[in-house]
């Protein structure tokens, strides 16, 4: 019997945590921004790194760091910025690296120090790679020439070239230890902690917000066009004469800025400009230096420039994928593959964001207490856990409809459905009509109430391969279509889920079973269900049902059941 939840404890705890981690990247990072403090990526990536090592210490699951990272960073993609790759690149792959650590040295001091270190190491290799992939291996070609050339003007003995990288590196290594040695301190004295009060601040003006300008118009075909220009943009400036590139990469520049608004704000700010010279000059300097043919300064300017244009596809690329990403239609594709519980925990972090972005005190009070500041936020994720577990299911109602065999659930729940339908409550969902030959029922089908489209779901054939349930066939088809249904009805606003019917296939785990848990863990979704009398008892049990309203079919009338449902729906309207 499949009784776990399909957004379980382990997405649950993640959800918290990853919370955390946003509402201190979001309260903290704006003002570190804003103030141009040096290592200011660092300083965030150290308080993250912090939450997380403290909170293993009282929840111990594996893979908590991992989701957590990508829940964060999902988080950080519903900010304002025109930019979104490069901060939930770096925030995943720190927590997919501590993750790491753990797993293959444990959850001990050299597994948290490790993976510390090397977490905060990242943001260094990922801002060479940046500038790698912005500019392409010339900028390597000019940062070695340029030592080269210091070298030769100071007389410097050693090899330069990698001198500031690990000088660096060191740094970066030095403030992943001091992050883990402080999150080890703090988890171990976190179980014994109480949650102290803080002066709530306004969060009003800091809280993201979706990206939900109806006025744009996603397309699929559009998203694999801005992929397909993207590297025919980098292999034109790389193989192609200078005027065929320049054309091509000022076009393409035109028509991402007229169709993405927000692909031309990078471009518009000073340091992108302030960086094209100084990357063209720089570059023009070091080939005259180095070089004694005529033209060098040409070449070099010619290098600079190119090197910049590749920096403009590469930014406004990254914009105009990242808006075409928010389409539906992709995110309702991710909901088909393993990370189904995803949305949910998302769900529950963005109710959690304004209450943890709310114990965050004003900086006065961080900068004079920062211990009890972790541990007051630390601890609310504990108390934020249990209400959630209390929460998680006590809103949902499920009315359920029962009787025998050939008893009429279907015709009922049909019935019922029509009239909610008629007074204007949308019901989504699955109903299961009886397909039946000289009187004998040989299968039943699977419709879609939304779209009226239906297909066989269970036959009678003895002949047929497959799974079995009884002396019924499951057919994939229906099977699939019906998933397809309960998964959309669950990403829909209708209130109403309508599952015909809920029996033995479900009990061991088949069937509706996993879309069944995933609407249970949704606390605005109700459920109206058909189950046969003889399986009330499991299937109760089994969801764990606590507000329930039972129907026999015998005993009412399709009128008594909508007006009941209708009575319940405007009774909870009016205490909200």
């Amino acid at each position: 019997m499949n009784s776990r939840q399909i957004l379980d404890e382990k997405w649950i705890k993640a959800s918290i945590a990853g919370t955390i981690w946003a509402a201190s990247e979001i309260v903290l990072g704006s003002f570190l921004h804003n103030l141009k403090i040096p290592f200011a990526g660092n300083l965030l990536t150290g308080i993250g790194l912090i939450i997380l090592i403290s909170i293993s210490y009282i929840w111990r699951e594996k893979g908590l760091f991992w989701r957590a990272g990508l829940i964060c960073a999902l988080m950080k993609s519903f900010s304002p910025s025109a930019v979104i790759f490069g901060p939930m690149i770096a925030i995943f792959s720190e927590s997919v690296l501590l993750e790491i650590s753990t797993r293959l040295l444990g959850r001990t001091i050299a597994g948290y120090l490790t993976g510390s270190m090397l977490a905060m190491s990242w943001n260094l290799l990922q801002k060479i790679l940046n500038y790698i992939i912005f500019y392409g291996f010339d900028i390597v070609g000019l940062y070695t020439s340029l030592l080269k050339y210091a070298e030769k003007q100071f007389n410097i003995p050693i090899d330069m070239v990698w001198a500031p990288i690990i000088f660096l590196l060191i740094i970066y290594c030095v403030m992943g230890f001091i992050a883990g040695v402080t999150g080890i301190m703090l988890g171990r004295r976190l179980p014994d902690q109480q949650p102290e009060s803080f002066a709530a601040q306004n969060v009003s003006t800091v809280i993201p917000r979706k990206n939900n300008d109806r006025s744009f118009r996603y397309s699929v075909a559009w998203l694999f066009t801005d992929i397909l220009l993207i590297p025919a943009a980098l292999m034109l400036i790389n193989t192609t004469r200078t005027e065929i590139w320049t054309l091509f990469v000022v076009l393409t520049a035109i028509i991402w800025s007229l169709r993405y608004k927000r692909a031309l704000r990078q471009l518009l700010k000073p340091r992108f400009w302030i960086l094209f010279v100084l990357i063209t000059m720089l570059t023009a300097f070091a080939f005259s230096r180095l070089n004694n043919n005529s033209g060098t300064i040409s070449d070099g300017l010619l290098t600079g420039v190119q090197m910049n244009f590749r920096a403009i596809i590469i930014i406004m690329g990254f914009s105009v994928l990242g808006t075409e990403l928010y389409n539906p239609v992709i995110r309702n594709f991710f909901l088909k593959t393993s990370f189904r519980q995803l949305p949910l925990a998302l769900e529950l972090s963005f109710e959690s964001l304004p209450s943890m972005i709310a114990a965050i005190p004003d900086f006065k009070t961080v900068m004079h207490n920062p211990r009890s500041v972790f541990y007051s936020i630390l601890t609310r994720a504990d108390s934020r856990l249990t209400e959630i577990k209390e929460n998680t299911g006590k809103k949902n109602h499920v009315f359920i409809i029962t009787g025998g065999t050939e008893a009429g659930k279907t015709r009922m729940i049909t019935c019922v459905t029509k009239m909610l339908t008629g007074k204007g409550i949308r019901a989504e969902g699955i109903l299961s009509p009886r397909i039946s030959e000289n009187g004998h029922t040989t299968g039943y089908m699977v419709q879609d109430i939304a779209t009226g489209k239906s297909i066989p779901f269970l036959r009678e054939d003895d002949k047929a391969k497959g799974e079995r349930i009884g002396r019924f066939v499951i057919c994939r088809e229906g099977l699939s279509l019906g998933k397809h249904t309960l998964r959309q009805a669950l990403l829909s606003d209708c209130r109403l889920i309508v599952i015909d019917e809920i029996g033995r296939l479900e009990l061991k785990g088949g069937g509706w079973a996993g879309n069944i848990s995933e609407l249970l863990a949704v606390t605005n979704k109700h459920l109206i269900i058909t189950v046969r009398d003889a399986f009330i008892d499991d299937v109760t049990r089994w969801l764990k049902i606590s507000n329930r309203t039972v129907f026999d079919v015998g005993r009412y009338e399709c009128s008594d059941v909508e007006k009941h449902i209708t009575d319940f729906l405007e009774s909870e309207k009016a205490g909200q």
